[in-house]
């Protein structure tokens, strides 16, 4: 049988890559969505014409307690099991402390923090019963402090910390561990020009972008690394040494 993975945020951008590298190593995958749920049909209806019956979509709104218990559900019918969960959906945008509010705390905690710790609660039992996984997608920026991004870095900062506690509580049937990406795509709506695209590759050591596929990679190496558990593993060109 077929193992599969559920991926968060799986329409577009890196939670797209993370699903074909699955795809493409024979994993049935779930793509979840909120807003992007053309792109995640086309995704599915992609995979499904590779290898029929490969793939399945579910929107849900991680912000919504109810969003999220269906998604449990809907997922573990599925298929009848879950051997990896990608938390990769998120949430950014600036929140400086003169104008934050309580409706952005929601916003950027629910997708990015409690959506995660949730959905892994919800799906433990499945992951203990085929010796699972957890990947948490972070941030390597959250240890630098980000001027005018404290709602989303505290978001980001308490998925870390959680992965380590949740490493140590699921152990050792599950291996919980975090992915940090550096600079690897734009942020949405945003377009960098060539001088701000020279400043942040002049900080990183490898003198480069990154891409989604660096991300998906080192997602799949770590689901395949058996012994590793409760790390966060940096991909990003060495910028995290500065």
């Amino acid at each position: 049988m077929n193992k599969v993975v559920l991926v968060t945020g799986a329409g577009k951008r890196i939670g797209k890559e993370i699903a074909k590298v699955f795809i493409n190593d024979q994993w049935n995958v779930i793509i979840h969505c909120n807003n992007s749920f053309e792109e995640a049909s086309s995704l599915s209806k992609e995979f499904n014409n590779i290898r029929e019956g490969s793939s399945c979509v579910i929107q849900a709104n991680l912000d919504k307690e109810k969003d999220v218990a269906r998604l449990i559900k809907e997922a573990s019918d599925a298929y009848g099991r879950i051997d990896a969960l990608i938390n990769n959906a998120s949430s950014f945008y600036a929140t400086p402390i003169a104008k934050m509010s309580y409706e952005d705390w929601d916003k950027l905690i629910g997708s990015n923090l409690k959506g995660p710790l949730f959905l892994t609660r919800g799906l433990a039992g499945l992951l203990k019963d085929n010796e699972g996984s957890v990947i948490n997608i972070t941030d390597i920026n959250i240890d630098k402090g980000m001027s005018g991004y404290s709602i989303y870095s505290a978001a980001k900062g308490g998925l870390k910390a959680v992965t380590k506690v949740l490493a140590r509580e699921l152990a050792p049937k599950v291996r919980v561990n975090a992915i940090a990406p550096g600079a690897i795509l734009e942020p949405p709506d945003k377009e960098w020009s060539e001088k701000e695209l020279i400043s942040i590759t002049n900080k990183i050591p490898l003198n480069r972008l990154g891409n989604e596929i660096d991300i998906a990679n080192a997602v799949k190496f770590v689901i395949d690394s058996k012994y590793i558990t409760g790390q966060t593993i940096n991909v990003d060109g060495g910028r995290s040494l500065l």
